[in-house]
C-alpha cells in the first residue's frame, strides 16, 4: 500500500519496508517488462486514438492496489493507440519513482503523501488534500515530474470495528473512541502492527491528538493480515488498524471510524508522469482525467477485494472495471 519513510510517513504502505531497505543496499532498476497486447479500443476515453504511434512504459509498486492502478493506465494508453510496455510490480516506492524520474518509465499512479514526505523530504504532511497535491505538483516540476489532478482515493491509516460490535457501542469517529476510553478504559482494546504501535504518525500520535491514554495491556501487536480477522471474528480486540482502501474492510463487514481531527496524513492517488513523456504526449491529461475522477476509496476497496479476497489477476480486474465504466471497449 502507499506510503513513505521518515516523518509522518508509512513505509509499509509504500510497497514494503523490506523492499525499501533492499533498494538502499542494492540500488534500484526496472525489471524486464512485457508488451501489453490487449485488443482494446476507445470507449468514453481515447476517441480518435491520440496516442497512435506512441510507445509508452507504465509502472507500479508491488502491492495489489498499485498494480491494478498501473494496469488501468496501461490499458487506457493501449485503447488510445499506444504500444505499451508493462513494467508494473516494482519493489517499493523508491525504485518506482526513480524509473519515472530517469525516464525508464513514463507513468504510474502514485500517492501525494508519499511524494510530499518521502520524495520531497518534508517532515509534516499538509492537512488539506488539495493543497498537498498542489504543493507536490509545484515542487516536483524541478525533478522533471508532472502530477496530474488527484483522485479522492485516499490510502491512509484508520481504525475499524466490526459491525456486530458496533451495534453495542455505536462509534462513528475517533473522538467517540476517546470518549469511550475515558468512560470505560477496559472496553477499548486495539490490535495494531508493531510499527503502527510506535510511530508518531501511528498509535502514539493518534492518542495524543485525541487525548487518549490506552493502557499497554489494551494494545495487542500482530501482523497486519491477522488484525482484520481478529477484529471481525474474535473478542480479542474491539478496534484494529486498517488501511482505508483495503478490500477486506467490506469483505469482513468492518466499520471504518472517521478521523474527525484529521490526524492521519492524506495519501491520494494521482497520475505521476515523466515530464519529457508528457511534453511529447500532453493528451495523456485528457485521457486520465475522467478515470482519475472515478477512482474513490470505495472503488479501490472493491477492486482490491477482487485481487486480495477473491484471488483474481490485477490486470483482469483493471480491464473489467474499465470496460464496465465504459472507458474502453473490447476489440
Amino acid at each position: 500500500m502507499s506510503g513513505a519513510a521518515g516523518g509522518r510517513a508509512r513505509a509499509l504502505l509504500a510497497g514494503g519496508l523490506a523492499g525499501v531497505l533492499a533498494l538502499a543496499v542494492g540500488g534500484c532498476g526496472l525489471k524486464s517488462g512485457s508488451p501489453m497486447v490487449d485488443e482494446v479500443s476507445p470507449g468514453s476515453v481515447g476517441r480518435g486514438r491520440p496516442l497512435e504511434g506512441a510507445s509508452l512504459t507504465v509502472t507500479s509498486k508491488n502491492f495489489s492496489e498499485n498494480i491494478v492502478l498501473g494496469q488501468i493506465v496501461g490499458l487506457v494508453f493501449r485503447a488510445a493507440g499506444a504500444e505499451v510496455l508493462d513494467r508494473t510490480n516494482l519493489a517499493g516506492s523508491i525504485s518506482t519513482r526513480e524509473a519515472v524520474v530517469k525516464g525508464d518509465a513514463d507513468a504510474l499512479y502514485d500517492y501525494t503523501g508519499t511524494a510530499w514526505i518521502t520524495y520531497l523530504g518534508n517532515a509534516e504532511p499538509i492537512e488539506d488534500p488539495t493543497e498537498q497535491w498542489k504543493a507536490v505538483r509545484d515542487a516536483d516540476r524541478a525533478n522533471g515530474v508532472v502530477w496530474l489532478p488527484q483522485s479522492t482515493l485516499n490510502n491512509t491509516y484508520a481504525l475499524a470495528i466490526s459491525r456486530a460490535n458496533n451495534e453495542r457501542y455505536r462509534l462513528r469517529t475517533l473522538s467517540d473512541v476517546a470518549a469511550l476510553a475515558k468512560k470505560d478504559p477496559s472496553a477499548v482494546t486495539v490490535c495494531v502492527e508493531n510499527e503502527f504501535a510506535s510511530r508518531d504518525d501511528g498509535l502514539p500520535g493518534m492518542q495524543k491528538a485525541y487525548g487518549m491514554s490506552l493502557p499497554a495491556s489494551n494494545i495487542r501487536k500482530m501482523d497486519a493480515g491477522i488484525i482484520y480477522t481478529q477484529v471481525s471474528k474474535s473478542d480479542s480486540c474491539l478496534l484494529g488498524e486498517v488501511y482505508t482502501t483495503d478490500g477486506r474492510i467490506k469483505a469482513m463487514d468492518l466499520v471504518v471510524l472517521e478521523d474527525d481531527r484529521r490526524f492521519f496524513p492524506n495519501y491520494n492517488a494521482a497520475p505521476e508522469l515523466n515530464a519529457k513523456a508528457f511534453a511529447e504526449h500532453p493528451e495523456i491529461a485528457d485521457l486520465l482525467a475522467p478515470v482519475t475522477a472515478r477512482l474513490t476509496t470505495a472503488v479501490a476497496q472493491e477492486l482490491n477485494a477482487r485481487v486480495d479476497v477473491e484471488g483474481r489477476d490485477p490486470h483482469e480486474v483493471a480491464k473489467e472495471w474499465l470496460l464496465k465504466e465504459g472507458f474502453i471497449k473490447e476489440g
